[in-house]
């Protein structure tokens, strides 16, 4: 035992005069700046959020500048051209083709159960709550369903709407695809959850260039003409309500249905400014595509309607900022003064979470009995609640499955093929069209040009056996830090690499080869962290309701809001580190750029906009966003990269055209799944790269793993 410790003191005493192992080594940068630590788990987010106060500001200097009646006017009609713009088109009306399946008779009401076709083969399941005791052409609230599982079936939602009943109006409530009996996937697919249903499909459709929000309003829309058809129903008298993602629904579909009177959006209105400060975007359908970009907060949904009744419901200590639906009341307010309507606009708040209390439910009873001219009495009654199975529809409660019929992701897939189709056109009608292509890429990514220098840090450095490492901190595109590690060989060959890994510069050092044969070669080699990657952390707000697979389809959705994709972000970034590498190092016009994983579609773009990178290497690159829109179950982690709205503009394949002659190599490209292409696949995608292939200004390698790929990348670049 003596001899044993006596060793392991001898071995450390003569350690401290060696170099520092590999495994002993610090390679992160801001250990050191000990005053960045505390910033960097979320400056992705906070830099999205710095241009989305950019805009609201932007926005809110245009609303103070609203005085009179004709002001608001005028501003009806943009909100109505911007709606019209953010939500996208909607489908030509087919024929409902409604089926009742079942009805229920309980004390003083019918309930129908029912179907209709929002769309052809879309089937929106609902129930129709009929009163005995009714006026003969009676009022009727169609009642949207939040984020339950079970859709209209949760018992809060039954509490509200059966005591509608009990009160003389009707009411049709139907269920929200992703809910109730309109679930898309089957067990062990999704984390059980409806804002999953909503966000996993969802992110597909904005690809696809179409917001989610357009099949949820529709099916409102269409849930309007169910009622316009029943003699039962006053089309003078329809109103609208529903809380959560059912005012999220409510709200929207108010705002662009002129037929709907009254509407009381629960438990939803705020205003974005604290949404973003809170707890950020949520799941798919409550982002309208470049909504605040394009001056769109919630507010505007009720300011829209002016002069019809609204109510504000909310509580004070909802996941929906309390001061947020105060200010949005406030601002809409204004525009119900302007047109001497200032009593038709209220808001009623009660001392509670996320959820619907007594005082704000009979001030919602009051409020519609009021403006659907329905009197009586607004208290609260007792109801007994019906079972799920008693309220289904279909054969066991599964709509999609017993009839056959479309989802978000077939009926995505169908619009995306019509989209595919036009670029087509368009591309062989305008002569223009490939040389006007990164113009309109870079604008509908976001992608601002990176002026001027950025200041550098350094920040220490390593020595290793053969190089050594240097720690840089550069400013990125906003008030944050990119950390980089340059690697120097003590005999260098005077090429530079830019070495890029979704898994952040630490794990390729430690546990790629790559970067050490590249070094071993000669090379330098420059490894950085872009946002969400590495040292800068996730970069998104905790507790986001779309976490799928470990990928925050929230922190994209910001990207929808802002037009500023995170695409365009490390984009920005990629060549920021490329201006510092050429004016710091000997790279001249030697600067190759190699990228692993899901960043290779970020240095796609970079090099599309701006390529100082004499040759490109990319392994396992995703092949397409076609792949994400086509593939059922595609993995979440493709998304981060992907650009909404790209597919109605380019795709992938397009920008490998464009930078294909400058010296491109794509090793193990792989479909949305994560699945390896073959070789006979890679020829089909890429046809139109043919040329540049037979002059070996193109290639693509399949099949490859580790050392193989190493000995890939050095003989392309070399």
């Amino acid at each position: 035992m003596k001899y044993n410790k006596l060793l392991l003191a001898t071995c450390l005493l003569f350690s401290l005069d060696k170099p520092v192992l590999a495994q002993q080594e610090d390679l992160s940068v801001f250990g050191y700046w000990k005053y960045e630590q505390g910033n960097t788990g979320q400056i992705l987010y906070k830099h999205l959020s710095n241009t989305a106060f950019g805009q609201l500001d932007a926005r809110q200097n245009v609303i103070e500048k609203l005085v009179t009646k004709a002001d608001w006017i005028k501003r009806q009609s943009e909100i109505r051209a911007k709606l019209a713009k953010a939500v996208g088109p909607f489908p030509e009306k087919n024929p409902l083709n409604p089926v009742i399946t079942g009805k229920l008779k309980r004390d003083g009401f019918t309930v129908e159960k029912l179907y209709f076709e929002s769309r052809p083969g879309y089937h929106v399941t609902a129930a129709m709550f009929i009163p005995d005791k009714r006026q003969e052409k009676a009022p009727a609230i169609i009642f949207c369903s939040g984020h339950s599982e079970n859709g209209f079936r949760s018992e809060a939602y039954q509490r509200i709407m059966l005591n509608y009943v009990k009160k003389g109006f009707i009411v049709l409530a139907f269920d929200p695809i992703g809910q109730g009996e309109r679930i898309q996937y089957v067990p062990g697919e999704l984390q059980k959850s409806a804002t999953h249903e909503h966000s996993y499909p969802g992110a597909q459709s904005f690809i696809s260039g179409i917001p989610a929000a357009n099949y949820f309003i529709w099916d409102g829309i269409r849930s309007v003409d169910y009622l316009l058809t029943r003699k039962e129903v006053d089309p003078a008298r329809i109103g609208i309500t529903g809380r959560s993602g059912g005012g999220t629904q409510s709200a929207y579909i108010a705002a662009m249905d002129d037929r709907i009177l009254a509407a009381a959006p629960e438990n939803y209105i705020t205003s974005f400014d604290k949404l973003l400060r809170s707890n950020g975007p949520q799941d798919a359908e409550q982002n309208l595509m470049h909504g605040i970009k394009n001056g769109i907060d919630m507010s505007d949904f009720l300011t829209v309607r002016v002069p019809k009744p609204g109510l504000i419901v909310a509580t004070t200590m909802d996941i929906f900022s309390i001061q947020g639906a105060r200010d949005a009341f406030a601002e809409t307010k204004r525009a119900y003064l302007a047109f001497g309507k200032a009593g038709d606009i209220q808001m009623t708040e009660d001392d509670a979470g996320h959820a619907s209390t007594l005082k704000n439910r009979e001030a919602s009873y009051a409020f519609f009995q009021k403006y659907l001219s329905n009197p009586g009495s607004a208290a609260d009654e007792k109801i007994e609640f019906f079972t799920d199975e008693e309220l289904h529809v279909t054969p066991g409660g599964k709509a999609i499955a017993s009839l056959k019929g479309e989802s978000m992701f077939s009926l995505n897939e169908k619009y995306s093929t019509g989209v595919l189709k036009k670029r087509e056109d368009a591309r062989k009608a305008t002569p223009t069209y490939q040389k006007d292509l990164i113009n309109k890429i870079s604008a509908i990514a976001g992608y601002t040009k990176p002026k001027g220098t950025h200041p550098v840090v350094f920040s220490g450095r390593l020595q290793r056996a053969d190089y050594a490492i240097e720690k840089y901190l550069i400013k990125g595109g906003g008030e944050y830090q990119l950390p980089l590690l340059w690697l120097k060989p003590k005999k260098a060959s005077g090429k530079t690499v830019l070495l890029l890994d979704d898994q952040g510069k630490t794990e390729a050092l430690q546990k790629g080869e790559l970067a050490e044969k590249l070094v071993r070669a000669g090379y330098e080699v420059v490894l950085p962290d872009l946002s969400g990657i590495g040292e800068l952390g996730n970069g998104y707000l905790k507790g986001g309701d779309s976490m799928i697979d470990k990928t925050s389809l929230n922190l994209w959705f910001y990207g929808v809001l802002t037009q500023k994709s995170l695409v365009a972000v490390r984009a920005e970034e990629i060549a920021i580190v490329a201006d510092f590498v050429k004016r710091s190092g000997n790279a001249g016009t030697s600067l190759s750029a190699v990228a692993s994983g899901t960043v290779t579609a970020d240095l796609l773009h970079a090099a599309s906009f701006e390529n100082p990178f004499s040759k490109l290497v990319m392994i396992q690159p995703l092949v397409s966003y076609q792949s994400i829109v086509s593939e059922r179950l595609y993995k979440t982690k493709f998304v981060l990269s992907s650009v909404p709205g790209a597919l109605p503009v380019y795709d992938l394949p397009d920008l490998v055209e464009n930078v294909a002659g400058k010296g491109l190599l794509l090793i193990n490209p792989v479909k949305a799944t994560d699945q390896e292409m073959t070789q006979d696949e890679l020829q089909k995608v890429y046809q139109k790269s043919e040329g540049q292939k037979q002059a070996g200004k193109f290639a693509t390698k399949t099949g490859l793993n580790g050392n193989a790929i190493a000995e890939s990348v050095l003989g392309w670049i070399q």
